[in-house]
């Protein structure tokens, strides 16, 4: 990516947001303008000129990140947005993934991150950090099931490689040697599936990821 990439930022505090500006600048993209708040950003925002990314606080007077990201989805869908934040909170890093954002990182982050998260949402279309993981991060963009998105969020990365070979004709005694644990492992995988996810049997596992995209049969 280059000065090619055009950025727009939108926080209400000033300090860090130049200090923000700078970096970014610094970094090679381009920053096209600065907005206080979400709605600054409507007023301000063009179909001739519009960025190719908008970099945007949660919390923020007279129109808020949540809100904000749903109105750029809306009238805007090809900008990307990232999230920014102080807090790792997990209702949070939810609520703006649904809303349309396409990365959320915190205002700790540091150059190299940063760069790299910009990068990865404008060749990749999402940024998966340590915060946000691939999986769930689609999971949660094409789910409106709170329940479902709660139970995505909990998946451990080996509970989610038995979820997808659940989904296959192997028996559980074939999945327990293809991931090279014992049939006991894999019944308490099974069962605490069941019970994560309010499903109750095999085909409701299935069901579950399919919904969530964890699996595809397109």
């Amino acid at each position: 990516m280059s000065r090619n990439t055009n950025i727009v930022l939108v926080d209400d505090h000033v300090l860090l947001r130049n200090g923000l500006s700078t970096l970014i600048t610094d970094l090679g993209f381009n920053v096209l303008y600065e907005c206080n708040n979400g709605k600054q950003l409507t007023e301000t925002i063009n179909k001739e000129d519009a960025p190719d990314l908008v970099l945007m606080d949660i919390n923020m007077p007279e129109m808020d990140g949540f809100e904000t990201a749903i109105w750029l989805r809306n009238n805007f869908p090809l900008v990307n947005v990232i999230a920014l934040s102080m807090f790792d909170d997990e209702s949070s890093i939810i609520r703006m993934l649904k809303n349309g954002a396409r990365g959320y990182i915190l205002k700790d982050i540091n150059p190299a991150e940063l760069k790299q998260a910009i990068n990865s949402v404008m060749t990749k279309g999402f940024y998966y950090s340590e915060l946000v993981s691939g999986s769930l991060l689609h999971s949660i963009a094409n789910s409106q099931d709170n329940d479902t998105v709660n139970g995505v969020l909990s998946l451990k990365d080996r509970e989610i490689e038995f979820l997808k070979l659940a989904c296959t004709e192997l028996t559980y005694k074939e999945i327990s040697d293809k991931m090279n644990l014992s049939p006991r492992t894999i019944d308490g995988y099974r069962d605490d599936l069941f019970q994560k996810l309010g499903v109750k049997s095999r085909v409701g596992l299935v069901l579950f990821a399919i919904k969530c995209r964890i699996v595809s049969f397109n």
